[in-house]
């Protein structure tokens, strides 16, 4: 077993242990969200490595958030089936998107405008539906009965919720692997670089960029969901249109978009960003902190384009320079 592997299991240890120690009901929440938004923000951060810029994934989060919800109020699905089927709609929608875009090699900006209508459209179907979805003033999943809040996916007890959260957050790690270690990876990177010489060399372009992009919404999906059932309400705004897009962006970036652990260090510095500035300025901040990512994403895509781990991983692994008059001198051998 080697280091990396051993400190991986410690880590996990530590953090399942965590809900058995401290149980502070506040804190336990802060961690869930962060969690959660953490395999969001992971789940963007596939498809933003090799250059598919999407602001559409607050749209897919959307999809996964209300559909379950719906599916529950209206028909009594249990969200153990309207998860998967909520996520089956984002991975086909993202298909409907994205084929005739990677078809047509519609790319760069012009990739970013069709996502960023994807994220609009979804809001505005969420909002104008409002006899069914509540519109702005929110939706809320109708509360299981007692004893059946398995069946319902509803626990009141934050510990639970904890440790579903921190699963799927290692799922979401495992993935983001397991994608680095494979062949998508390479013909994504190839496909990033010069899209006609990666034909050339035999990749199915558009195939390995639906691969990348359907994997990235049914996770997104996947992370709404889960967001709507531990809330037990939802908004457009929380779930979906361009502001829930653009934090995932400011947060993968932030992060580290090419570190599998970057995404995790945003959602930490969003998340707390956003209880500091309501706990200090209450509704007199609201709206605020998109502000400020706005800003920091400015300062980090100038200053430090591989994010915060990132830089950090860059510094440690480049090797220090020797001190000025230490340098190693080479002697002069004289000829014979």
């Amino acid at each position: 077993m080697n280091r990396q592997l051993a400190g991986w299991i410690i880590a996990l240890i530590v953090l399942v242990a965590v809900p058995f120690v401290h149980r502070d009901p506040y804190h336990l929440h802060i961690m869930v969200l962060i969690l959660i938004w953490s395999f969001a923000y992971t789940s963007w951060s596939i498809m933003g490595r090799f250059g598919l810029v999407s602001l559409g994934h607050g749209g897919f989060m959307g999809i996964g958030a209300y559909v379950t919800a719906l599916l529950w109020n209206h028909l009594g699905i249990t969200p153990w089936i309207g998860i998967p089927l909520s996520m089956v709609t984002a991975g086909v929608l993202a298909l409907i998107v994205a084929y005739p875009c990677f078809r047509f090699r519609i790319t760069g900006h012009y990739f970013v405008l069709v996502t960023l209508a994807l994220s609009g459209i979804v809001l505005q179907v969420i909002t104008a539906t409002r006899d069914y979805t509540g519109g702005s003033l929110g939706y809320t999943p109708q509360r299981a009965p007692s004893g059946k809040g398995l069946l319902a996916l509803q626990f009141d007890d934050k510990a639970t919720w904890y440790l579903i959260a921190l699963a799927v957050w290692v799922v979401g790690l495992v993935v983001w692997r397991a994608i680095d270690r494979s062949m998508i990876r390479h013909a994504m990177e190839a496909i990033s670089e010069d899209e006609d010489a990666a034909a050339a060399a035999g990749v199915n372009v558009t195939a390995e960029k639906l691969k990348i992009t359907l994997i990235s919404a049914l996770m997104t999906a996947l992370a709404g969901a889960l967001y709507c059932q531990y809330q037990m309400f939802i908004s457009p705004d929380t779930v979906s249109g361009i502001a829930v897009s653009l934090q995932m962006v400011f947060a993968a970036i932030v992060g580290g978009v090419y570190v599998a652990l970057g995404p995790t260090v945003g959602a930490v510095i969003t998340i707390l960003l956003a209880e500091v500035l309501r706990i200090s300025f209450g509704t007199k901040a609201v709206g605020w902190d998109n502000l400020v990512y706005g800003v920091l994403l400015v300062l980090f895509i100038i200053f430090l384009p591989k994010g915060i781990l990132g830089s950090v991983i860059d510094l440690v692994k480049s090797p220090r320079k020797p001190p000025r008059g230490h340098e190693q001198q080479t002697v002069p051998v004289a000829r014979r």
